[in-house]
């Protein structure tokens, strides 16, 4: 018996890694966009700051989210979900009120979007809402607003 578990320890180690490794991929598959466009929140900073004219970022959390603080580069608060009735149901508005967004700031389908959430997950929705109907550079912050407090950059309350 104890040879037989000899050759099933090398065996259980590269299934439970095997595992981990699927694990891991979905987890993070749900940040991933038709564009395959991602910033980090740093990056997402400096690319606003050098160039705020001609880029756009927006918050797609829920405005009782961004009342604990919101990017400070952050144009526009346009929520994806919103709660109806105890049930969360996709803004119907969204597209319209990107589009008036991008319209007052002179800018259109081919101009760099960055969208934002609390971890990456609706922004990722967001950007594939954006990219079917279109839109070119739509950039996915894959940290969120979580990695935007981590790495202490300015917010606004």
């Amino acid at each position: 018996m104890k040879r037989l578990s000899k050759y099933y320890q090398p065996v259980l180690v590269l299934f439970l890694f095997a595992i981990l490794t699927a694990c891991g991929d979905l987890l993070s598959g749900n940040k991933k966009t038709a564009l395959g466009l991602y910033l980090k929140s740093t990056e997402a900073y400096e690319l606003l700051k050098q160039d705020a004219n001609n880029n756009i970022m927006f918050d797609v959390r829920t405005l009782a989210e961004v009342k604990q603080g919101t990017p400070t580069l952050a144009n526009a608060n346009v929520p994806i979900f919103l709660t109806q009735q105890n049930k969360v149901v996709f803004n119907k508005d969204f597209v319209s009120t990107i589009e008036e967004h991008l319209k007052k700031k002179g800018l259109d389908k081919e101009s760099t979007i960055l969208m934002i959430c609390r971890q990456g997950n609706r922004s990722a929705k967001a950007v594939d809402i954006l990219a079917k109907l279109g839109y070119k550079k739509v950039y996915n912050v894959v940290d969120g607003v979580n990695g935007w407090k981590d790495n202490n950059l300015p917010l606004s309350f």
